[in-house]
């Protein structure tokens, strides 16, 4: 049964700043622009376009992977920086990359309940600000973007959430971290620990094994649940994790036409990547009323998820 909702409108956040690995593009957010700024402009530019005044949002939900702070929620944060009235709630979903696929399954959860109208959902990350350089594989990898939508309830009950799935296999929870912060190393503690620990760690290698491993078995199962078929599917938006992301489609046979695949021009955009293509293929019509899309993709955990979405 469709978990009834539509997206009434998008925004994003790109910076003007770019570097160039290898001739692949990257995105750098300034000096003078905060993570906050970037959220709330990818907020703001949604709510326009979906004709939309912040006092009118029921839900606030945020679906950065890193947030601003420990406490309040960024959710929070991001809803005083919006408005001062209105009556919405705010919280976090995190599920690191695939933070705003969760963060859409719950949303359309709320939604279908008929428990709220009007959903405002953001993700967005400044992961360049915790970048090792002496990694270069994650240093030459990540973009700082936002992205954000506003859905509700739709008066076409064929429109929404068609089917979802989420796992996490702890095996390989340490391949992707940042172990300093919060309460594995307080303020107390800070000068006692190592700087590295409050930078971004990859094993890539590792942590695409995994990867290989888990997924097409994760695929077939949703697939065969869902009842959907790869000819059902309209676009295939993956999350933009590395230049692995090719072969990993190809591996599960999704068309080369049929899926969004910009990480040379754009890199891992962290938890914007797939609201970031998906407002892309929206506004340039690659994705359309009516068609099935598929929001998919890894983080760290090792989590994967797959959500179908009735445009």
């Amino acid at each position: 049964m469709v978990r009834n909702c539509e997206i009434a409108g998008w925004g994003t956040f790109l910076p003007d700043r770019t570097v160039s690995f290898g001739g692949e593009t990257r995105y750098r957010l300034d000096d003078e622009t905060s993570h906050l700024d970037m959220l709330a402009e990818a907020c703001e530019r949604a709510l326009a376009h979906a004709g939309v005044r912040a006092d009118q949002i029921d839900l606030v939900l945020g679906a950065s992977a890193a947030g601003i702070q420990p406490i309040p929620c960024t959710a929070a944060l991001v809803l005083e920086r919006l408005t001062l009235s209105g009556h919405a709630a705010a919280f976090d979903v995190n599920s690191t990359c695939t933070s705003f696929i969760t963060a859409l399954d719950v949303a359309s959860r709320y939604l279908d309940a008929g428990d709220h109208e009007t959903i405002l959902v953001f993700a967005g990350d400044v992961g360049t600000r915790f970048l090792n350089p002496e990694q270069r594989e994650s240093f030459e990898l990540f973009s700082d973007a936002g992205a954000a939508v506003v859905l509700r309830r739709s008066a076409d009950p064929a429109r929404g959430v068609i089917a979802s799935a989420q796992r996490t296999w702890p095996a390989y929870a340490h391949d992707t971290e940042i172990r300093g912060g919060l309460s594995g190393s307080p303020a107390q503690v800070y000068a006692e620990r190592d700087p590295a620990d409050y930078l971004f760690d990859m094993n890539g290698r590792r942590a695409l094994l995994g990867m290989m491993r888990v997924l097409p078995e994760f695929f077939e199962s949703f697939h065969a649940s869902a009842g959907i078929s790869y000819d059902d599917v309209a676009l295939w938006l993956p999350h933009q994790a590395s230049a692995a992301l090719g072969p990993m489609l190809d591996r599960l046979g999704i068309p080369v036409e049929r899926r969004i695949d910009e990480v040379r021009h754009f890199g891992n955009m962290v938890s914007s990547s797939v609201p970031f293509m998906l407002a892309r293929a929206l506004e340039s019509g690659r994705a359309r009323t009516g068609d099935t899309v598929i929001l998919c993709g890894t983080a760290a955990g090792l989590t994967a998820n797959i959500l179908a979405l009735r445009l």
